[in-house]
């Protein structure tokens, strides 16, 4: 495994994370669903559901967001607010991957649910913030009114040594203060220096050529060491470096390493 020294690194990830972390890195990828509100409900609602498809090739993962977007009459929180029993008949014959219109269903659900009685997703999310129960303890409470079964798997849990890559990637998106305006920061109750990397085949190989990560498996115990070593070089925005991991592995950009 080749190990670089830190200043060396430092350096290297710092100007792969400036040199992807741009408002052309949008347009491309699911943060782009996102993008196209204003109003913070609506981005974090249209957030969490192109997050929660964010599996697959990028434009496939666009496109069917924009057919959630389309069943929700591109008014996201005045959907989950205010959508009757016969609206949900929209989801018919929606499938991502695994990913079907009976999942998509109970996620408008749950998703009224939780504005309606817990305060939205971001208090949803703030129970133990920075720690693996953060996300365990928002899946209890997503799924805490009756669901099928085969909805769980949907929404990851790092207690079951899951990644939780989605989650991480929406948490980023939804939590730091990006001075390019690519993440959103319009979490304020939760705080940067907490965030986790989204661990995935990309960040994982480059992690791992960069000497950032000895763990073989992509698993949360790899998230837990990846984002350590992370902050060593950024202690307040670990998570700002996975632009750096992701954009060199997508695009094969190994050559620096």
């Amino acid at each position: 495994m080749k190990v670089k020294q830190s200043d060396v690194l430092f350096d290297l990830l710092e100007t792969k994370y400036h040199l992807y972390n741009r408002q052309d890195f949008v347009e491309d990828d699911p943060i782009s669903i996102p993008h196209q509100f204003s109003k913070k409900e609506d981005i974090e609602i249209a957030g969490f559901l192109s997050a929660t498809i964010a599996w697959g090739q990028r434009i496939t993962i666009i496109n069917n967001s924009n057919k959630i977007l389309k069943m929700m009459d591109f008014a996201p929180h005045d959907f989950i607010l205010n959508h009757a029993t016969s609206d949900l008949k929209k989801a018919e014959g929606f499938v991502h991957r695994t990913f079907n219109a009976i999942d998509l269903r109970f996620f408008f659900t749950s998703l009224k649910n939780i504005y309606e009685h817990h305060g939205g997703l971001e208090a949803a999310f703030l129970q133990q913030q920075g720690s693996d129960n953060s996300i365990s303890n928002f899946k209890k409470l997503f799924f805490s009114i009756d669901h099928e079964m085969r909805t769980q798997k949907h929404v990851a849990d790092p207690l079951k040594k899951s990644t939780a890559k989605r989650l991480n990637m929406y948490l980023r998106w939804m939590v730091r203060k990006d001075p390019q305006g690519v993440d959103f920061g319009i979490w304020n109750s939760h705080q940067s220096k907490d965030l986790m990397i989204p661990l995935d085949v990309h960040t994982g190989n480059v992690g791992r050529s960069l000497g950032l990560l000895n763990r073989k498996q992509n698993d949360w115990q790899a998230v837990e060491e990846l984002t350590a070593n992370l902050r060593n070089f950024d202690s307040k925005d670990p998570a700002k470096y996975d632009f750096a991991l992701f954009g060199m592995g997508v695009n094969g950009d190994t050559n620096a390493l």
